[in-house]
């Protein structure tokens, strides 16, 4: 028994001595990793908590605040969260393609309940976490699956995040005139001299409605020649409709 006891004692001392020699050197296992960029939006808000100007509005992160810069829960939405507290939903695991109901939802919203593409059963509808996760899914297929050229065009400027997403799945990031500083509008003509130049079969990106960062959105006569351009050149649009409706009431 004394013999088992002892070399019960030397294992363990030699575990422990293991995880000791393990725990040691963190410094050389991650001493290659650099300091990623500090991030614009989020820098702002830290700005913002450090300006004493009694009259100071953050424009920065997109959330809802009351009139004293508090956080502001819309009634509509506390009503959601009481209405899925009272169906005592389960905790289960989701099918690896998401909440079937929520996904027939989100693709009628934005293609239309009546399309024929749904109708047909000509689409497939992926649940994201949230817009960031959803653009790295589509970005992640395109990257392994598109069979053009693994370009991107983006409009200029976009949303920040959208430039890392593409580029860490191995894509080139190109972009085609949307703003006009001038005017504070939408730069028609530039973006469909650029878009009419982009090899044909490449993959375009459009901000669906309520554009990030600029707030512009071409007319609807602008959309129609736009569509007309991307059908002619055979272009993939990739649409971002992070702000569905929001356009209407800003």
């Amino acid at each position: 028994m004394a013999v088992n006891k002892m070399r019960s004692l030397a294992l363990l001392s030699r575990h422990n001595a293991a995880l000791y020699n393990v725990t040691s050197r963190p410094s050389s296992w991650w001493s290659g990793v650099e300091m990623g960029p500090p991030d614009a939006i989020l820098g702002v808000t830290e700005a913002f908590k450090r300006d004493t100007n009694p009259k100071k509005i953050s424009l920065g992160v997109g959330a809802y605040r009351d009139d004293n810069g508090k956080p502001f829960v819309l009634p509509s939405v506390r009503k959601a969260e009481e209405l899925l507290i009272s169906q005592k939903l389960d905790k289960e695991y989701l099918p690896i393609s998401g909440n079937a109901d929520f996904c027939k939802k989100a693709i009628g919203l934005a293609i239309g309940e009546d399309n024929p593409v749904i109708a047909d059963g000509l689409n497939v509808t992926v649940q994201g976490i949230s817009g960031t996760g959803a653009l790295r899914i589509g970005s992640t297929f395109l990257s392994k699956f598109f069979p053009g050229p693994k370009v991107v065009w983006l409009p200029a400027p976009t949303w920040g995040n959208h430039v890392p997403i593409f580029k860490h799945v191995n894509m080139e990031v190109q972009q085609y005139r949307y703003y006009d500083p001038k005017t504070c509008g939408f730069n028609f003509s530039g973006a469909l001299e650029d878009i009419s130049k982009i090899p044909e079969g490449s993959l375009i990106m459009l901000h669906a409605c309520a554009h990030n960062p600029t707030g512009v959105d071409p007319k609807q006569e602008q959309w129609d020649e736009l569509s007309k351009v991307v059908k002619s050149k055979k272009l993939l649009p990739f649409f971002d409709m992070a702000y569905q409706a929001l356009h209407l009431v800003m």
